[in-house]
């Protein structure tokens, strides 16, 4: 019986399909079957019995079709048990690109699994961008093992990237460029394209160079390919021309990409000289991973949790804003106390109080997640601002006074007490608008302060509008029912 101290993955139906890979998959009721896009429980079980049969020649086969990005799926599922089996088996044939793909959290734990030769192979052929985003998390014992594994020139370009500021356009570019010099025809870059052997791999432009290496244009291949062979590249140059500085942030980077429909860009250096290239994909891996940080960091989450993490380190990057919201919620509960006498008299005030902290506190998560995106795409601007604002207010008072109404029929069928019906109703309009305010001024007042809205506007919200509904809720009632 073997010792496994990770919680498996798999449930029992899931052992019994291991057992049995020949096991039917699943239809969905749209028609597709499970595994569309994404590994199947058949395909898992298959892999996981090729394994326990020990046929490396059966893994391989089962394997090799697959994109790397499921490879890295497949091992992200597994538990450590099954994930060092499944690569030991995997051995030589282990493309670099699945460690590209990996979750961060599981490259460390891969590679040490990997044997030097194998690990020296994967990573041979990977573009110098791929190289980087895989070493630069790693310990240093581990980065020296992937450096040892490059060529002289590879190790020398990788190493530079590592020497700019992390999340800047020098970590994310790739140094293998296509560019000409500016005088060239068609047919020189034609030529040029054909006789060299040390192409990228994908490339989408050509970029022209002066004398001084300076980036001038970008001639995409669909042009070239196209024109004649006497057509000077200058007259095929792209309307849209946007260059990189070395040390834009990646954030930046990608924005230009989505705001501008690029495909490619050049990188220079202090100097403007072309060092490098930024494609598409690497970009919109930036623009994901900045959404993906802005949820977690909305949901008081540390930006870079992931499933892979361990019990302590999901617990330790949740636990700081947790402390931050018990802060808010005791100020909230001391705004209650000052009412204690009130709520003693009439017991129905701790029934609604609730309601009016709910519907208030989901109103400002709106607002506030609406301000954070904007704020992020740069749709919210100063120059916007005030209307913004007026809108999100107008949308708390429509939907304030039609909760309010709502809640205020509830009150009177409730308890029959119609004066309490008056009160809740504007305490839920009061509280809307609160939130309204508080959702959107909040957000920009942290932007303007350089603090990260996504991070630390969620507690703040929530205090604002827990606090103003029960001062609202519990000092309407003070004045109007005692």
């Amino acid at each position: 019986m073997r010792e496994d101290n990770d919680q498996s993955d798999l449930s029992q139906t899931d052992l019994l399909d291991r057992a049995d890979p020949t096991t039917e998959p699943q239809m969905n009721p749209d028609g597709t079957t499970e595994g569309d896009y994404e590994l199947s429980r058949r395909d898992v079980a298959s892999i996981l019995y090729t394994v326990d049969t020990g046929d490396q020649q059966q893994l391989w086969t089962l394997l090799d079709p697959l994109h790397p990005a499921d490879i890295a799926d497949l091992l992200e599922q597994l538990n450590a048990y099954d994930r060092r089996r499944v690569v030991q088996l995997y051995g030589r044939e282990f493309d670099g690109d699945i460690l590209s793909e990996l979750d961060e959290g599981l490259r460390e734990e891969i590679i040490s699994v990997l044997q030097p030769e194998v690990l020296v192979e994967a990573v041979r052929d990977l573009e110098t961008d791929d190289v980087v985003d895989l070493v630069e998390d790693l310990d240093e014992p581990q980065q020296e093992v992937i450096l040892d594994a490059l060529e002289d020139a590879d190790r020398v370009a990788v190493e530079q990237a590592l020497s700019y500021p992390d999340g800047s356009a020098g970590r994310l570019m790739q140094r293998e460029v296509v560019a000409a010099p500016e005088h060239w025809t068609v047919g020189n870059a034609i030529d040029f394209l054909r006789k060299s052997r040390d192409l990228p791999e994908q490339f989408y432009h050509i970029i022209l160079v002066d004398p001084r290496m300076h980036p001038k244009g970008n001639v995409t291949l669909g042009k070239l390919m196209s024109s004649r062979r006497d057509v000077p590249l200058t007259d095929l140059v792209e309307e849209v021309f946007e260059v990189i500085p070395v040390t834009q942030d990646e954030a930046d980077v990608a924005y230009a990409f989505n705001q501008y429909h690029l495909i490619s860009a050049p990188v220079v250096d202090e100097n403007d000289r072309l060092v490098g290239v930024i494609t598409i994909d690497d970009a919109m891996i930036v623009l994901d991973e900045e959404h993906e940080e802005d949820i977690l960091r909305l949901a008081g989450v540390a930006d870079e949790a992931s499933l892979s993490d361990s019990i302590w380190d999901a617990a330790k990057g949740r636990a700081v804003w947790l402390g931050v919201n018990l802060m808010t919620a005791i100020l909230a509960s001391l705004v209650i106390d000052m009412f204690s006498g009130t709520i003693d008299q009439m017991v129905a005030l701790a029934v609604l109080m609730p309601i009016v902290a709910s519907m208030g506190g989901n109103a400002g998560t709106q607002t506030m997640t609406v301000t954070v995106r904007a704020l992020a795409t740069r749709d919210l601007t100063a120059q916007n601002a005030m209307r913004v604002m007026l809108r999100e207010v107008s949308v708390g008072v429509l939907n304030g006074a039609l909760f309010g109404a709502i809640m205020a029929g509830v009150a009177v069928l409730w308890f029959g007490v119609p004066m309490l019906a008056l009160v809740i109703g504007l305490a839920m309009l009061g509280t809307h608008v609160a939130a309204a305010l508080g959702g959107i001024v909040i957000p920009m007042a942290l932007d303007r302060a350089n603090i990260d809205p996504a991070l630390a506007s969620g507690p703040f919200v929530t205090t604002v509008t827990d606090v103003v509904g029960f001062l609202a809720f519990l000092g309407l009632a003070a004045k109007v029912l005692l």
